[in-house]
């Protein structure tokens, strides 16, 4: 999650929003964002009241929906060929990784910022960029408060992801040195999905969860990590605890090719490519000759030591979802802006009582009492009936929800993963 301060986010995202929307959408738990800013740290402090379980709700409100501290930041550093922070090397590769931050409480999140003030400016972006190492940061954070939470957010996408093409690692420990010992999840991102990261062995021990990463309140709940708690035990330590121990119910995903990093490609020549197409031009684009940007599916395949379609034991399952207003946008051949959609939207929502709700629980009759064509088109994502032309280099995929009578699902790259209704987890 982000705030109106993070760059390319949108204006709206205030507290009070993002209250509102996450009510809309069915999230019982949502990051603040971006705590590290001095000026949104001032709208948190204003506008939440920390409860004794260690989260937030909104003051003098009813609300349902909980926010728990978080932030977003970038390292900046130099990597030596073994991963370490130091000089260059004959490269010249920099790692820009960028982590998750959870924190327990607002005095440690003002210590934090404090510390995280001397590496870098907290006031130009929400999402600041830091000069140390992804291991300085972390032994920063747990130095402040041991229940602070990190985790490798994003962790494939080729730019700032910990595995990313462009100048990521190959493993946790590389990443994070002797403070590896400290991060317990990944975020698997939007342009892969767990049975992905199944398929690396050396990820079994980390908890895989997903996060929507919202620039705007449209993206809220794009992605989201379930957790199976009674209200009454429901805490900052709960969740955190149940991530360090793997206790992860399910995770919501976007089908990974829909992510704008899946293939390799380049976005000014419209090149988009496997990564076995890629390998046959060495991995430059066959129009202008550049290096492709690399993509999800090609690092995974890189560090992958398994087939597609191995699941560990004790694996999390997960579910492929597609944001209603795309459903609602793609039925009509309509903007997700459109009058059309705003109003359908609102009719599915007030009639099942979340856009979660309408996309993985509702019954498909019930949701075509109220529209048809968008009841086919939900019942065929759950089933995983589409059509993906994925994305890449910065390309959102395009989808197809089509009628179709047999699953294209990764248009060819891998099969469709044996997806099961909410219902059964």
């Amino acid at each position: 999650m982000h705030s109106k301060y993070a760059g390319a986010c949108s204006d709206r995202l205030t507290i009070e929003n993002i209250d509102a929307a996450a009510r809309t959408k069915g999230i019982h738990v949502i990051g603040t964002g971006d705590f590290t800013h001095p000026e949104w740290l001032k709208e948190i402090k204003k506008n939440l009241i920390q409860e004794e379980n260690g989260l937030f709700k909104v003051k003098n409100s009813n609300t349902d929906v909980a926010f728990i501290a978080s932030a977003e930041v970038c390292t900046i550093y130099p990597k030596t060929k073994g991963g370490k922070a130091g000089m260059f090397d004959r490269t010249g590769n920099v790692a820009k990784i960028h982590h998750g931050i959870l924190a327990p409480d607002i005095e440690t999140v003002e210590q934090v910022n404090e510390l995280l003030a001397k590496k870098g400016s907290l006031t130009i972006d929400g999402r600041p960029q830091l000069n140390m190492s992804s291991s300085e940061l972390v032994e920063t954070l747990v130095g402040v408060n041991k229940d602070i939470f990190v985790f490798a957010a994003h962790a494939w996408t080729p730019w700032f992801g910990v595995f990313g093409s462009m100048g990521g690692f190959d493993s946790i420990e590389e990443a994070y040195e002797d403070q590896a010992k400290h991060v317990h999840a990944i975020e698997t991102g939007l342009s892969s999905d767990p049975a992905m990261n199944w398929r690396v062995s050396k990820l079994d021990k980390y908890a895989l969860i997903s996060g929507g990463d919202a620039h705007s309140l449209p993206k809220l709940g794009r992605e989201a990590t379930v957790f199976d708690f009674e209200e009454k035990d429901l805490s900052y330590s709960s969740i955190t605890n149940a991530m360090k121990e793997k206790r992860v119910k399910y995770t919501i995903e976007f089908y990974p090719e829909e992510g704008k990093y899946h293939f390799d490609g380049h976005r000014n020549c419209k090149v988009s490519l496997s990564p076995e197409e890629a390998k046959k031009y060495n991995d430059r684009c066959p129009v202008c000759g550049k290096k492709l940007t690399l993509g999800v599916l090609h690092r995974v395949n890189e560090l992958a030591d398994r087939e597609m379609g191995y699941v560990p034991k004790g694996a999390a399952p997960f579910v492929h979802a597609i944001p209603l207003d795309e459903v609602l946008s793609f039925v009509s051949k309509k903007g997700v802006s459109s009058l059309y959609v705003k109003n359908t939207y609102e009719k599915l929502v007030n009639r099942f009582g979340s856009e979660f709700n309408v996309l993985l629980k509702a019954d498909i009759s019930k949701i075509g009492e109220v529209d048809k064509p968008v009841a086919a088109a939900i019942a065929n994502v759950r089933q995983e009936h589409v059509s993906i032309k994925p994305g890449y280099d910065g390309v959102f995929g395009v989808i197809d929800i089509s009628d179709v009578t047999e699953s294209k699902h990764a248009a060819g790259t891998y099969p469709a993963h044996g997806q099961k209704t909410i219902g059964s987890f």
